[in-house]
């Protein structure tokens, strides 16, 4: 239940519909093509090191480093630069959970309950009610920087990136028309994507995927627990140290305040285990905490604290391997308002099963106090379920057109799920009207990023921040 539960207006089809179509007087769709910084825009690297405050010292350099290869890992990292960009461009005023961070390397696959291997979402550390345009926006402009890396031509990109707002637009008048559970069944899993794509997707394309899929099917907990872990002299398993990426806990602390902190995970799991359903706690319940290991992770999330934690439950053939990352305040918030949770693992947690069609069953939350005394909230999943993602690096502009499509009508379901679809499908329209301006706004913005970009580099250059490389 959320904490501040309100009364929910129940409007009519054609009332909802009407509330889409006036919202076309308050911001034109042709407005969306508009981004232009404005005098007093923060700097982004100030916006940078602001997030950096509340990040593990010693490895933000690590996220300098790997925002600094290249003008898309930027974009991968700079999240917060958007959302500050993003507050002042037009709005529709119809609000959806947002993503946050809705681009194209935050889409993959992952196993479903049912042990289907979906396509989805599957990065909500921003996850807040929001402009819907927003994951849009990022969507489509990810598009257009990728396309830029790759050396594609402008032509190539815009058909990359009408391609993906189009299918946003479409799907979601397909789910105008639909009812609420058909909605909320809707999902995309392998079989799906091949009979929704197939003709339009090559035999080498169709191949690739399958072998995407496959490969996605042997990333579980027993192939964790095999790169992993090793066994100990006393026999006892444990997570191998590989630093700066990878530091067991009595790497980082005195052995006593190691012993404390293992005793204090006990506690910790406990508390977790509250935040599942009743038939998933039983399941937890039969395993037993082995060992703890901090992990560096993603490109925008390096310095967040994630860690590692190994637990068997049978026998050591029996492994779990669970991921506990940090979640702060959404970049989202100083721009539309903090979340109606508290704990921000739980907005993280709900944002994901409201947007998603299926979620991993060891989905959780937890608030704790670190080995620096700090509390803080975090959010808890299987490290490895089946999880992939594509290589955007490796993609031809076929492929990426393909790609971008899958991208936006599962972003279209996520925002129908969450949002009034009825009312942004009527906002959309049938004609391209805003495809064409968010074609247009991805191009300029991707200008800005690399500008953005540039100055990271800059910064690296005349010392104002430290970065690593190769990590």
């Amino acid at each position: 239940m959320a904490e501040n539960a309100t009364r929910v207006p129940h409007l009519t089809a054609r009332e909802r519909a009407a509330r889409g179509k006036a919202a076309r007087a308050e911001a034109p769709r042709s407005r969306h093509a508009e981004w232009e910084p404005w005098a007093e825009r923060p700097d982004p690297i100030g916006l940078l090191e602001e997030q950096a405050q509340s990040r593990v010292p010693e490895l933000v350099p690590i996220r300098y480093g790997r925002m600094a290869a290249s003008p898309f890992a930027f974009f991968r990292g700079a999240a917060y630069v958007m959302a500050s960009d993003l507050a002042g461009t037009p709005r529709s005023g119809i609000t959806a959970q947002l993503c946050g961070d809705a681009h194209l390397s935050n889409f993959g696959g992952f196993a479903s309950p049912e042990r289907d291997l979906i396509f989805d979402v599957n990065d909500f550390d921003e996850t807040l009610p929001g402009p819907w345009e927003w994951d849009v926006k990022r969507l489509a402009a990810s598009i257009a920087i990728a396309g830029r890396e790759k050396g594609f031509t402008a032509e190539q990109r815009r058909e990359n990136v009408a391609a993906a707002v189009r299918q946003y637009r479409e799907t979601m008048r397909n789910f105008a028309a639909l009812r609420n559970l058909d909605i909320w069944y809707a999902r995309l899993d392998s079989a799906t994507i091949v009979a929704r794509f197939e003709a339009d997707a090559t035999a080498a394309q169709i191949k690739s995927f399958e072998k995407t899929a496959e490969k996605a099917k042997r990333k579980d907990n027993t192939r964790a627990y095999t790169r992993l872990a090793a066994r100990a002299a006393d026999g006892e398993p444990h997570i191998i140290s590989d630093p700066p990426l990878i530091e067991r806990v009595e790497d980082l602390v005195p052995p006593e305040q190691a012993h404390e902190f293992e005793q204090t995970m006990h506690q910790l799991l406990r508390s977790y285990r509250s935040s599942l359903q009743g038939d998933r706690r039983r399941l937890l319940e039969r395993y037993r905490f082995v060992d703890l290991a901090r992990k560096v992770v993603g490109v925008g999330s390096v310095g967040t604290r994630a860690w590692v934690v190994l637990m068997l439950g049978r026998d050591d053939e029996d492994p779990l391997f669970l991921q506990c990352k940090e979640a702060q305040p959404s970049v989202l918030e100083p721009f539309v308002g903090k979340s109606e949770y508290s704990h921000h693992g739980r907005r993280v947690v709900e944002g994901q099963r409201m947007m998603q069609s299926s979620s991993d069953i060891m989905l959780g939350w937890l608030r704790a106090t670190g080995i620096d005394g700090q509390t803080r909230d975090f959010y808890v999943r299987q490290l490895w379920d089946w999880k992939s993602s594509a290589d955007v690096e490796a993609m031809a502009p076929p492929g990426m057109s393909l790609y971008g499509r899958m991208c936006g009508g599962t972003l279209a379901r996520a925002h129908a799920r969450s949002g009034d679809g009825i009312a942004i499908a009527s906002y959309l329209g049938g004609g391209d009207a805003f495809d064409r301006a968010i074609c247009a706004f991805a191009e300029t913005y991707a200008d800005q990023n690399e500008l953005d970009h540039r100055a990271l580099t800059q910064a690296i250059a005349s010392g104002r921040v430290q970065a690593e490389s190769g990590v």
